[in-house]
């Protein structure tokens, strides 16, 4: 089975490369792709350098341009499952054959890295960590369904929900829109424990006041999400 990791980077000159490395060293049996995102910095001079495979976007179309990108590639080579993994080094690559795994096992359609399973390793900032919880419980009432760590970029999915995704995804902070989405098409999403490591290195592109930006869009948009999805269902 063709199993691909997509690494959106805006700006990761200080991590890309360990990254990357990461993944050739403990992901065996995983291709992997970076989205440069247009970086300002010299990521895509570094990619080019080290022979690591780079898809050189033309503008800058933030996180969900940049994995949706990654979707289209590989739904377009042919690949069956795809993980999104973040640039900037937090994500230990060690984990991604066990989620393959978990995926298989238990037919899932998304399996998710969950920090907050066992809450071991890097859990994020105080703020940061009470957005998660209203996320959690706002998909809950929204879909039934408890998902610990709803804004996680550490997600393997399979085909179908590749090819979902390379038609459509949120293009601002789409992790939590997402899920209730796939949620909302009984797609099955199961999340398994992981250890997350603190950024290495460069900058969050998420600031205290964007922080407050983040809470009110995405909540629109998951609302906004499920709600069309009870428009489809009673258009049919």
């Amino acid at each position: 089975m063709k199993k691909l990791v997509i690494i959106p980077a805006y700006n990761e000159s200080e991590n890309i490369l360990s990254t990357v490395n990461d993944i050739r060293d403990n992901a065996p049996g995983f291709d992997y792709i970076v989205i440069n995102d247009c970086s300002t910095d010299n990521t895509l001079q570094i990619c080019r350098e080290h022979g690591i495979h780079c898809i050189k976007l033309p503008y800058n179309l933030g996180i969900g341009g940049a994995v949706q990108t990654g979707y289209l590639y590989g739904v377009r080579h042919g690949y069956e499952t795809a993980v999104q993994f973040d640039g900037d080094g937090q994500h230990p690559a060690a984990y991604l054959n066990k989620m393959f795994e978990v995926l298989q096992e238990q037919q899932a359609d998304m399996v998710i890295g969950s920090r907050f399973i066992t809450r071991e390793g890097f859990q994020s900032s105080k703020m940061r960590r009470i957005g998660i919880l209203f996320f959690t419980k706002l998909i809950r009432m929204m879909t039934g369904k408890t998902i610990t760590d709803p804004t996680s970029g550490m997600r393997l999915v399979n085909r179908s929900v590749m090819e979902m995704f390379a038609a459509d995804y949120p293009k601002d902070y789409p992790e939590p829109e997402s899920l209730v989405r796939i949620l909302s098409a009984e797609k099955k999403v199961v999340e398994m424990p992981v250890v997350m490591r603190e950024r290495s290195g460069g900058v969050s592109s998420i600031s205290p006041v964007r922080s407050i930006y983040y809470m009110i869009k995405v909540t629109l948009a998951v609302l906004l999400a499920r709600f069309s999805k009870y428009r489809e269902g009673d258009i049919q």
